[in-house]
């Protein structure tokens, strides 16, 4: 599953897409082995023995928030080993009010109880991420895209970028195994003056590989204008490193003036109060690390009733 592209898919294709590298299902398997050990018990429904057969459980939020997570759900019961029925009530992408309802679990109580807290905690992360995604795009405005960067936590980077998509944002690439990023550690020890016949020489390579996109990640305009020396259609994108917006807007005309169809983005310290400044300087792309590095989690609780 390659990083987005123009043209986005659906919130439940791209997580088909994302569930089909085995990823999720290693991290709700991890998340099952930390809770349950390696007898697979949870030791407290154990001496409990509840003799309800049926319980009701409803998955609720505690504050205002984006959705993320619901699509989990399923595959997360399987992994447990569960025989619980959930029922879902909003969707993945969905802004909801404090105290909706995102989701119903029938099941026995021993059951539920067992799943609670992965649930809570899958739910609570992604919902974080979704919800601060969502201020940025909004901050940002039309015409702009918001990605997402590799500051992810190890071993949720799927989902966190599932997340971001939820949000309104777009995934970027998803590792270093779908696309080339070139960045400065990478041409340091490249003469400034022999950046484009290097770059040249990458992007051939490139294309006799299976990657997404070709980036270069540039920090003055210098090496921006070595970039353009590039023949075009070989660069897709060039990555603005922690330029001002006034420097943004100077490579935005030196793009133009080219006649050079590489597409900008913005990267570096971006922060809810700066990027509408950086929107305005003409780019079309901006990742944002904060997306899943800042996130704080979502407050979802879920509240459980029994039938005897």
């Amino acid at each position: 599953m390659a990083a987005e592209s123009a043209s986005k898919p659906s919130i439940q294709s791209f997580y088909e897409g994302l569930s089909e590298t085995g990823l999720v299902r290693r991290l709700l398997e991890i998340a099952r082995d930390e809770d349950l050990g390696p007898d697979r018990l949870d030791l407290t429904a154990s001496v409990t023995r509840s003799e309800s057969e049926h319980a009701s459980a409803r998955v609720m939020l505690a504050q205002d928030a984006v959705i993320a997570g619901l699509s989990a759900i399923p595959e997360l019961l399987e992994v447990f080993g569960a025989e619980v029925k959930v029922t879902t009530a909003l969707r993945d992408g969905d802004r909801a009010a404090k105290g909706a309802v995102l989701a119903t679990l029938e099941g026995p109580l021993d059951q539920i109880v067992t799943i609670e807290r992965t649930i809570l905690n899958l739910l609570g992360r992604l919902t974080g991420v979704a919800t601060l995604t969502a201020e940025y795009v909004q901050r940002a405005g039309p015409g702009v895209e918001v990605l997402d960067t590799r500051k992810t936590t190890p071993g949720l980077r799927v989902l966190e970028k599932y997340a971001v998509r939820c949000g309104g944002g777009t995934s970027h690439r998803l590792g270093l195994h779908d696309a080339v990023l070139i960045k400065d550690n990478h041409i340091a020890h490249v003469p400034t003056g022999e950046l484009g016949s290097w770059i040249t020489d990458a992007a051939q390579r490139a294309m006799e590989l299976s990657c997404a996109f070709f980036m270069v990640e540039v920090d003055t305009l210098e090496q921006f204008r070595g970039v353009l020396d590039v023949d075009d259609g070989l660069v897709d994108y060039v990555l603005l490193d922690n330029m001002s917006p006034e420097t943004m807007r100077t490579a935005v005309e030196m793009r133009e003036e080219a006649g050079s169809s590489i597409k900008l983005e913005a990267s570096g310290g971006v922060r809810l109060e700066t990027i509408a400044s950086i929107a305005a300087s003409g780019v079309d792309r901006i990742s944002v690390g904060a997306l899943t590095h800042q996130a704080v989690t979502a407050d979802v609780r879920l509240d459980i009733g029994t039938d005897r």
